[in-house]
């Protein structure tokens, strides 16, 4: 029997397809990125196509390198960049204009508008989100209102919405289903976390008809079966989940009170609060963390926008470096008497702040700056933000928070480096898994444990496995010298107080 699953890792630069043998070992992987389109400043943009077939061209090599065929996997799951959202037609399956970003910043008046009007409350007790343009309801409204046609279209059904998720299981199964998961729809600023619906009042604000929505599934459910003239013909798509909550699910955080970090283009921390729905009184966001059996497990998030995205621009933009991994040891050389700050709000900044209009900035800077303290503020800023979630994080959740050990993945993660610089500024114990892999990860063992060939949560969790723990090293009033500094440079960075 196949035991097999493939994990479509679909993420804000590049999209992966990685085949994962029965013992959670990986066996092949495939990787292709797609451009970036920038059509204005604080505006992000993706060509679906190009997403679609990378996509593709990642499912084929990753078959290719595993040696596999269709046969060989038992199941797909799927992992995606969240809040990103495609619109397409109904008929031809073509999108009608760029996926808009979960970076880009367009609605920013549109956010900022409704929140004049009192509606944050209502949006948050329902969403368990703020009105901000990261999340997907108002790129969606923005599409149908400045796309000829779109909002007529969608009006008479001929129109689907979808993050990307949605479209990737619209195109695998050849237009068959429009679905997504319970993770995705939480992202939207529609779906009604607590009744686990589209909300139609909400949806009657943003002025989104309900005929372009998908049906909403648990994240291991049966999505459908990959249509003909595809590479995995016949493959059922059995494990949905946002990038953020899949790789929850692949560092095991399946008990209330554990919490684990991503760091990758942006960063995103989770702390599990299992069936409780607790309200963030410190601008966190209270989400879905998973849906199994028809039973909702809840998370309490804190989103940072830019993490390894500060890196590529070091590299792309200033071309201090020539490639991400240099940065580690380029700030491993910087001299410990420049206190330069980074505030990485390229496009704003996330939570705690929630300031859409915020921009970057860098403090300190003397004759001496060079590459080596432009690569330690990058890092550190990565550092600052996330003890930022850290605190709250801990003002909000009346468990164990303050006690767990902090699980770490995404591509920054190999900076030893960068980890030890983590537990210094947190005073916590970092924790590194050996399969860094851990978003597709989790969307894998969504597909597996449905297909009845991987393990239950139970013993899936006991075979994660730790590469290294980082335990803090520096004393305290220098932890407390250095997040002072970056208290200071984000309050000047701020657009607005309060």
């Amino acid at each position: 029997m196949a035991n097999n699953i493939l994990a479509i890792d679909q993420g804000t630069t590049s999209s992966r397809a990685i085949v994962f043998g029965a013992d959670q070992s990986i066996s092949g992987v495939g990787q292709q990125e797609f451009a970036q389109i920038y059509p204005h400043s604080g505006w992000v943009e993706h060509d679906p196509e190009e997403i679609w077939n990378t996509v593709e061209w990642s499912i084929e090599h990753a078959l290719n390198n595993a040696q596999c065929s269709a046969g060989d996997i038992a199941a797909i799951g799927i992992t995606n960049q969240r809040e990103t959202v495609v619109v397409w037609d109904r008929m031809s399956g073509k999108a009608i204009f760029n996926a808009i970003v979960w970076q880009d910043r367009r609605t920013a008046a549109m956010c900022a508008k409704m929140k004049d009007e009192g509606l944050e409350p209502l949006f948050n007790q329902k969403t368990g989100l703020l009105l901000d343009p990261y999340f997907s309801g108002t790129k969606l409204g923005w599409i149908l209102d400045n796309v000829d046609g779109a909002r007529d279209k969608a009006m008479r059904g001929e129109l689907c919405f979808g993050t990307i998720d949605t479209f990737l299981i619209w195109r695998l199964t050849g237009g068959a289903q429009h679905v997504t998961d319970a993770t995705n729809a939480s992202r939207t600023l529609m779906y009604n976390i607590v009744e686990n619906k589209w909300d139609e009042e909400l949806l009657e604000l943003l002025g989104i008809p309900v005929s372009l929505l998908p049906r909403v599934c648990d994240s291991a459910d049966d999505f459908g079966i990959v249509a003909e003239g595809h590479a995995l013909a016949g493959t059922p798509i059995l494990g949905v989940a946002g990038d953020q909550q899949a790789a929850t699910i692949g560092n095991a955080c399946f008990n209330s009170g554990m919490m684990k970090a991503t760091y990758g283009t942006g960063c995103f921390t989770l702390l599990n609060t299992g069936p409780d729905l607790v309200r963030s009184n410190n601008r966190l966001l209270t989400t879905i963390a998973y849906r199994l059996d028809g039973k909702t497990t809840y998370a309490l998030e804190g989103s940072i926008f830019v993490a390894g995205a500060g890196v590529q621009w070091l590299r792309d933009s200033l071309q201090m470096i020539e490639t991400a991994a240099q940065s580690g040891a380029l700030a491993e050389k910087s001299d410990p008497e420049q206190a330069v700050y980074l505030v990485p709000a390229f496009v704003g900044l996330g939570a705690p702040y929630w300031d859409a209009e915020a921009r970057g900035a860098m403090f300190g800077l003397t004759r001496n700056t060079g590459p080596a303290e432009f690569a330690k503020a990058a890092l550190d800023a990565v550092c600052y933000q996330t003890h930022d979630l850290l605190v709250a994080k801990r003002k909000d959740w009346q468990g164990s928070a303050a006690d767990t050990v902090l699980r770490v993945d995404g591509g920054m993660v190999a900076s030893d480096w960068t980890m030890q610089r983590l537990a210094d500024i947190l005073d916590a114990p970092v924790d590194r898994p050996q399969i860094l892999e851990t978003t597709a990860l989790g969307a894998a063992w969504l597909a597996g444990n449905r297909a009845g060939v991987w393990p239950d949560q139970q013993e899936f969790a006991q075979n994660w496995a730790r590469n290294r723990r980082f335990e803090p090293q520096i004393e305290a009033g220098a932890r407390a010298t250095a997040l002072a500094g970056w208290k200071d440079a984000v309050a000047r960075t701020l657009s607005r107080t309060g």
